[in-house]
């Protein structure tokens, strides 16, 4: 089950902030022991290697030992990284933000859905207000067991659920073959080939914004996953004119780089990933950093200037388009895509009532298909760039990201 810790963590900010540091530590612990703890080699997997959540948790906390963040040391904390009861060191809180919880669908009423797998199973109530997604808005009640579910929790309410999207999935990247039964896309030398199907009942709107359906063009579609391939629902944004080998030069710019850059923030598929990890995928990282991306072939810079960074470093993230308060305020939002014009019920958000906090996320890896396009959000006005950051598709949600738009319009602030 992806995601579904202990409900104390979800009750207690104290708890959430810093858990996966604590984890990483236990694993340590235990594996310097050789115990059999979460973390031990032959545990519950049965292999020796680090996974990759322990190894971004063990960055963190290697991290903050050494260099406490600054707020810390201003606020008088102690180097060792733990915060005052009040402190806040900007991770997802279940205060402030959505919590992001997922796993397979074990049972499901108007008033509760189960979610589980083989070890435990765990139950949400729903709000009178929740909605559901599979393929377009629905009744919660309407979902069978067996789906994939990745569940929107109230904020502050660790058992409670306001949205669900089911089986959903997304596929972006370049078009390398077309044949009669769908599309085979390529996402990367890190990432299995995606075969994609378009329903008749969605190929005008996708073809509208994506006309050429043909090699080497980009893809970027959201859908329903079904038995090896998605089933592709609504275009993410609009299909760039040029092909992905042949993209335009970005204009040479001098100067200082910003360390706060303004744009659009999406989310990809977990495939490979593990379950819930929260982190981000940045455009920028350093080439001498060993990204697996970039030693498998060249690719280009990209349209934004930005600095580089480590995996393993941390971005602050902030979604402009939302308050905690407007957001909760209106869950039930569909649109055809995170980058369509048009008026938009979320447009008025992050511009009055109480400002979008940001939020600490890891550098998770590097984001080389993020930088061959040059679209901008709509979420709520135009983003003043292109994708600035990657999500997790757990992190997209704690920061109050709507699924099925693909994007929302954020704010990334780089280094401590």
């Amino acid at each position: 089950m992806r995601d579904v810790r202990d409900r104390r963590e979800c009750c207690d900010p104290g708890l959430a902030r810093g858990a996966g540091s604590r984890a990483a530590a236990e694993g340590d612990r235990d594996r310097a022991a050789g115990g059999s703890g979460p973390g031990a080699a032959g545990g519950a997997g049965g292999s020796g290697d680090i996974s990759a959540s322990e190894r971004i948790g063990r960055r963190r906390l290697l991290t903050a030992a050494v260099f406490p963040p600054r707020d810390q040391l201003a606020a008088g904390h102690a180097p060792d990284g733990d915060p005052a009861p009040d402190g806040d060191h900007g991770f997802p809180d279940a205060g402030r933000h959505p919590r992001a919880v997922a796993g397979t669908i074990v049972d499901v009423s108007p008033q509760v859905i189960v979610i589980g797998d083989a070890r435990s199973e765990q139950r949400f109530t729903l709000t009178a207000a929740a909605t559901a997604w599979r393929g377009g808005m629905l009744e919660p009640a309407a979902l069978g067991p067996g789906g994939q579910a990745v569940i929107r929790l109230v904020p502050g309410k660790c058992n409670v659920a306001d949205r669900i999207w089911a089986d959903i999935g997304r596929v972006t990247g370049t078009i390398i073959e077309r044949g009669s039964s769908g599309l085979l896309v390529d996402e990367g030398s890190t990432r299995e080939r995606q075969v994609v199907v378009i329903p008749r009942r969605a190929a005008g709107r996708i073809q509208v914004r994506f006309p050429t359906l043909e090699p080497g063009y980009l893809l970027d579609v959201i859908g329903v996953r079904r038995a090896g391939l998605l089933e592709a629902l609504l275009p993410a944004t609009s299909q760039p004119t040029y092909r992905a080998d042949r993209m335009p030069t970005a204009a040479l710019v001098s100067g200082h780089l910003p360390d706060t850059i303004s744009g659009s923030a999406s989310w990809h598929d977990p495939a490979g990933e593990p379950d819930g990890v929260r982190g981000a995928r940045y455009p920028a990282v350093d080439p001498q950093s060993g990204c697996a991306e970039e030693a498998a072939g060249p690719w280009p810079q990209g349209f934004i200037r930005m600095p580089y960074l480590a995996v393993g470093s941390v971005l602050q993230i902030r979604n402009d388009c939302c308050s905690g308060s407007e957001r909760a305020a209106a869950p039930g939002r569909n649109s055809g895509g995170g980058n369509t014009a048009g008026k938009n019920p979320q447009s008025g958000a992050g511009r009055a009532g109480r400002p979008a906090a940001g939020v600490r996320l890891p550098v998770t890896g590097c984001a080389p298909v993020a930088r061959l396009f040059n679209d901008r959000c709509l979420t709520c006005g135009t983003s003043p760039r292109g994708r600035v950051a990657d999500l997790t598709l757990a992190s997209f949600v704690a920061l109050g990201g709507e699924l099925e738009r693909g994007c929302f319009n954020a704010t990334i602030t780089v280094g401590r």
